[in-house]
């Protein structure tokens, strides 16, 4: 299903020290600094897996997930998705994909939910039927009926994030990417999330990669963990594989980053 081989990206990322002086000297010396975000990583995923991609802030999780959704290049490697490569065959791609990010939204802010969804449904040409069995399902499964006809800018987050996962969801997508989807959201929320993305995976058979600093959501979902740190792949396992002890996993996580230097 999903094949990565050898990805490499690297940012250029302007540097400067704080001043007024420092600001007027950038406008003639740009000093720059290369950031390795992806280095030589590796991996596959079989059709229906649940699998938790973790690790530190900067670790290159986005950047992965950005190019495993088409919407950055990389530098050098090769992926592909069901055959397809995601940046050179977008358009078909994006048809058999879903992505949640948890600091970005796809419905449009002043306009009531199902809104925002009539108008994905034109963009993804999902058929008439198909639409309304999954509108159907996904608003009883996700509790979305007072939420509808309600603004986007008036939903709170744990709301919002409902309904971006409807929309995801709208075109069926064989394959999910979450990027920290419950996030800020209280515990009842999580767990009718966590409950929701479990149903979907038994069910429909999708192929979900979730990344998260949320240990108990990767506890809850994944069956298997990826952990990538400083752009390259440390560990491809279980849980069981970074409890070596009896310590909860949040803090055995955490001893492995100090160990890796992460």
């Amino acid at each position: 299903m999903i094949e990565v081989s050898h990805l490499r990206k690297t940012f250029r990322v302007a540097r400067r020290n704080a001043g007024f002086s420092q600001a007027v000297r950038a406008l003639f010396h740009r000093e720059y600094e290369e950031i390795h975000a992806l280095d030589d990583v590796s991996f596959s995923i079989g059709e229906g897996e649940m699998v938790g991609y973790i690790g530190p802030n900067g670790a290159g999780k986005s950047s992965t997930i950005k190019i495993l959704s088409g919407i950055l290049t990389p530098d050098g490697g090769d992926c592909r998705i069901d055959g397809r490569v995601p940046w050179k065959q977008r358009r078909e791609h994006v048809k058999q994909i879903g992505v949640v990010f948890g600091q970005r939204s796809q419905l449009w802010w002043d306009v009531p939910v199902i809104d925002s969804f009539e108008l994905l449904k034109e963009i993804y040409s999902v058929p008439d039927s198909l639409y309304q069995k999954n509108l159907s399902q996904l608003t009883e499964l996700l509790d979305l009926q007072e939420l509808l006809r309600t603004p986007t800018r008036q939903l709170s987050l744990g709301q919002r994030m409902r309904c971006e996962i409807a929309a995801s969801l709208l075109h069926s997508p064989k394959v999910l990417f979450l990027d920290e989807p419950t996030i800020g959201l209280d515990a009842v929320s999580k767990l009718a999330v966590r409950d929701f993305i479990r149903e979907l995976n038994r069910e429909e058979k999708t192929t979900v990669i979730l990344t998260t600093h949320d240990m108990q959501d990767i506890e809850a979902l994944a069956s298997r963990v990826i952990l990538i740190g400083k752009g390259r792949i440390l560990l491809d396992g279980t849980l069981s594989d970074i409890q070596r002890g009896g310590e909860s996993i949040d803090q055995a996580l955490a001893e492995m980053y100090q160990e890796l230097d992460i």
